[in-house]
């Protein structure tokens, strides 16, 4: 029976990477709210911001429903760095029969300022199609990030 993965970090922790590799590795389809925002916006959206991503969220839960019927993993690209998010998707998935596992990939400090430097880099470049994450914008959602419980992770993933 398919399910549905979430893939769970702080921003530029290589959620993305993982994503991806779980994608090819289950043959599953990605979802993710930044390849949206940013093919249909760009990197500037400006006050609408929030109402986008909680438009694009609401309709990429209701998209994975129908996929995950067609007997398709997913997987979900994006933070839900709140606990009050992640509960949200559970019992989202849990009231419609679909299983659902939570991927945290918990990263040191030093390794997460090397790669938020290293996508900037290649955002400036023109090399990655992601948001560039200056020192304000990480420190927003730094504060915002709740990392999960154990009892709520269902794979670990650590990077040292």
């Amino acid at each position: 029976m398919a399910k549905v993965i979430i893939v769970c970090g702080k921003i530029c922790c290589g959620k993305s990477t993982y994503a991806g590799r779980l994608r090819a590795e289950r043959r599953a389809v990605l979802l993710s709210i930044d390849e949206i925002m940013l093919a249909m916006f760009g990197q500037y959206v400006g006050d609408k911001h929030d109402e986008y991503v909680e438009r694009t969220e609401k309709y990429l839960f209701d998209k994975s429903v129908e996929i995950v019927g067609s007997g398709i993993d997913v997987v979900l690209d994006w933070g839900l760095w709140t606990k009050e998010e992640r509960e949200y998707a559970k019992e989202f998935y849990r009231t419609r029969n679909i299983e659902c596992e939570l991927h945290y990939i918990d990263i040191s400090d030093e390794i997460w300022e090397e790669r938020r430097n290293k996508r900037n880099e290649a955002v400036l470049a023109g090399e990655a199609d992601a948001y560039y994450i200056d020192d304000n914008l990480a420190a927003k959602f730094g504060a915002i990030f709740e990392p999960p419980t154990e009892k709520e992770i269902d794979v670990w993933i650590s990077v040292r």
